[in-house]
């Protein structure tokens, strides 16, 4: 079976390194460890947004959570520290990998597009800082649409803004949720295992895991190998 010929990235921590942010944990919170913990608070929040049917764009999400993250340290943050983290987060650099693996594909013929929970002002930011940016042929948002991942119209926008089915999508992404969306959807995708990261055990599995983006490019381009015709 062919694989999918349209391959969407996640962004951050699929492809970006968050671990910039770790020294302004460190210095604000007194450990490092904190980030995560605010990145999964900022996810929570921009969830319950879309559950509940109140929208919260990614960026008001992060501010958010840096607030009830202090309030839950009792620590009170530096002035700035807010506007310092989203400054961050536009200038991460992409895993060591991740240039290379892009290049592969797209030079075997997939078309790669960035799909992302940010607005696309952020995305592309963060692609352009990065040196992503023209591997790319579009950069989207579930913003866009007023929808963020794991909502099936994220994915739907992929499969409309590139003119094929949705089963011509592949979503590529390192988060459980985001993989567990895209194959609700009705995409395929593939799980990046980076450190910490595993898929969930509930419902379809991706059909493609690496331990990096190099490995799972490795796969593909053996499923394209594989595929006849």
């Amino acid at each position: 079976m062919a694989t999918p010929p349209v391959l969407a990235f996640d962004v951050n921590e699929t492809l970006l390194d968050l671990s910039p942010l770790d020294p302004l944990f460190e210095r604000a919170f007194g450990a490092a460890g904190q980030r995560r913990q605010w990145f999964a608070q900022m996810l929570q929040l921009a969830f319950v947004g879309g559950l509940t049917g109140r929208y919260v764009d990614f960026s008001e999400a992060q501010a958010a959570a840096l607030t009830m993250l202090a309030r839950r340290t009792q620590i009170e943050l530096p002035d700035g520290f807010g506007a310092e983290v989203a400054d961050t987060m536009r200038r991460l650099p992409p895993h060591p990998e991740v240039g290379g693996a892009l290049d592969r594909l797209r030079e075997a013929g997939f078309r790669l597009v960035a799909l992302t929970n940010s607005t696309v002002e952020v995305e592309r930011d963060q692609l352009a800082n990065a040196g992503l940016a023209d591997r790319f042929e579009a950069a989207m948002s579930g913003d866009e649409v007023r929808s963020l991942k794991p909502a099936p119209a994220a994915y739907r926008l992929v499969a409309e803004r590139c003119a094929v089915r949705l089963d011509e999508v592949r979503l590529v992404a390192a988060h459980a949720w985001d993989v567990s969306g895209a194959l609700a959807a009705g995409c395929a995708a593939a799980f990046v295992a980076r450190p910490g990261m595993v898929p969930s055990p509930l419902g379809p599995q991706p059909d493609v895991v690496g331990a990096d983006l190099g490995e799972v490019a490795d796969r593909l381009l053996e499923l394209r190998a594989a595929a006849p015709g």
